[in-house]
């Protein structure tokens, strides 16, 4: 993959059909969809518990874009040589997940894949400055993980914060959480490239319906380009 600060809209298909999860993929791609995300929750380190390797697996033969796994649970190391054999292009640990997130960031690497590390929305943005030279992403947290569906929590401040300390190092801003039509141009005039989104994404449509996934994006993607002054 490589490295390019555009808009990228990310679904996560924990909003998709749980029962036809193969065909929800293909239809997002389809309508415009630049990467699948993918939520991975322990029941631990948040209060859900949604995939593991093996189903991780069983997305990347459907995935053709970029299959973009967030860790929400710890430990994170036992078990970062599974989702790379998983298929996993990205994979992001939280800051707040282990002691040795250095470590971790390596390891991901270490194991062919883009390291991304998130921080729930109470953790401020300097806790990644000193990880900036060993991640690809950062994901801004803008609901507490654990369930979709939430409110938004603004984070402009944390994502400008952390533009600036980016600079020009190839590391992309992710946000997750709560992004709609109205609060991805708040998030993308702060500095965010990539957004995730789920409930705004699959509402209204079906895999047999697809054409709404498509508007959803597009009208997603239009807010946050005209935000940023790219359309307008």
């Amino acid at each position: 993959m490589t490295f390019e600060r555009k808009i990228r809209i990310a679904p996560s298909i924990l909003s998709a059909d749980f029962a036809d999860f193969g065909r929800e993929i293909r239809a997002v791609e389809d309508q415009g969809a630049d990467w699948v995300h993918v939520d991975v929750m322990d029941g631990h380190f948040v209060p859900n518990l949604t995939f593991g390797p093996p189903a991780v697996a069983a997305f990347r033969r459907h995935v053709t874009t970029v299959m973009d796994v967030h860790l929400m649970i710890a430990p994170v190391d036992p078990h970062i040589a599974a989702f790379a054999a998983a298929g996993a292009d990205i994979l992001t640990a939280h800051v707040e997940a282990g002691p040795h997130i250095h470590r971790t960031l390596q390891a991901i690497r270490a194991g062919g894949m883009r390291a991304g590390v998130a921080l729930n929305p109470g953790t401020p943005a300097e806790a990644v400055e000193p990880l900036l030279d060993v991640a690809d992403l950062v994901c801004v947290m803008t609901v507490n993980p654990g369930f979709g569906g939430q409110q938004f929590i603004d984070t402009g401040d944390k994502v400008r914060r952390l533009r600036a300390m980016i600079g020009g190092r190839p590391v992309h801003i992710q946000v997750d959480g709560g992004i709609d039509e109205a609060t991805a141009p708040l998030v993308a005039r702060a500095g965010a490239d990539v957004l995730v989104a789920g409930s705004a994404v699959f509402r209204g449509g079906s895999v047999d319906e697809p054409a709404a996934y498509g508007r959803n994006i597009e009208a997603i993607r239009r807010a946050a380009l005209s935000a940023t002054g790219a359309m307008a």
